[in-house]
């Protein structure tokens, strides 16, 4: 068996008299669709962020391609092969589409530039859905344009590992068709992913396997359906019965 992509052991953030991530364990194979699931304020945010380096862990450890990555500084992390969106969209607004998505390139592992940029953005772009709005203002795009476009920036740093904070969320039917079908088409493509999502359709058809969180611990792990059927996971978004 060929070793993970990611491996997380035992990591552990605390926030004052909180542990937000309890001694979490789980590996991600290379070129896998993972999910990371769990009712909201479980952690599973907070784990990214550890994984991504916007936040040093308490205690555990983080390798990813074998190589020890917690409490690194993020950009050190990137550069390294993590690329990651975020829960609240974040585009550089006063922009346009191509020079968001230069400002990854300019700082990725090929440090792009001038019209070697630009046709590297104009490619991106196009890859996600946003062909001829290179020079639309990200501030002028709809909402699932702009997940669109942070989706771009992240793949302008040529990651190995792309962590999705859920991107899938408040897509209509459509655009939630089309989503999944872009990230099904970033696996083939060899990219692995960890995504957190709460869309449970999607997480069936996109990910070989998951991991559930509740209260900052992982209180199941396997394939989507029999995980999803797992009566602590069916407890932890639904609460117990009390009748």
């Amino acid at each position: 068996m060929s070793a993970p992509l990611l491996s997380v052991r035992g990591l552990t953030r605390r926030f004052g008299g909180l542990t937000a991530v309890d001694a979490l364990d789980f590996d991600v194979p290379v070129g896998a669709i993972f999910g990371l699931l769990g009712p909201n304020g479980s952690g599973k945010t907070t784990a990214l962020d550890l994984i991504s380096g916007r936040q040093r862990p308490d205690g555990g450890a983080i390798a990813f391609d074998g190589r020890a990555i917690a409490g690194v500084a993020p950009d050190r992390i990137a550069r390294q092969g993590i690329a990651r969106t975020f829960q609240l969209v974040r585009v550089l607004p006063s922009l346009t589409c191509a020079e968001n998505v230069v400002a990854a390139l300019a700082y990725g592992p090929d440090r792009l530039w001038g019209a070697k940029a630009a046709a590297q953005a104009q490619a991106l772009l196009g890859r996600v859905g946003l062909a001829a709005r290179e020079d639309a203002l990200a501030s002028e795009l709809t909402y699932v344009d702009q997940k669109r476009l942070e989706l771009a920036r992240a793949l302008g740093l040529r990651p190995r590992l792309l962590l999705l904070d859920e991107w899938l969320a408040g897509l209509n039917p459509t655009e939630l068709g089309d989503g999944i079908a872009l990230i099904q088409k970033l696996g083939t493509e060899g990219l692995s992913v960890l995504m957190v999502e709460h869309v449970m359709g999607a997480i069936r058809a996109l990910c070989s396997s998951c991991v559930v969180m509740n209260a900052g611990r992982k209180i199941a792990e396997g394939p989507p359906d029999a995980v999803l059927a797992d009566p602590a996971v069916v407890e932890a978004y639904l609460g117990a019965d009390d009748a």
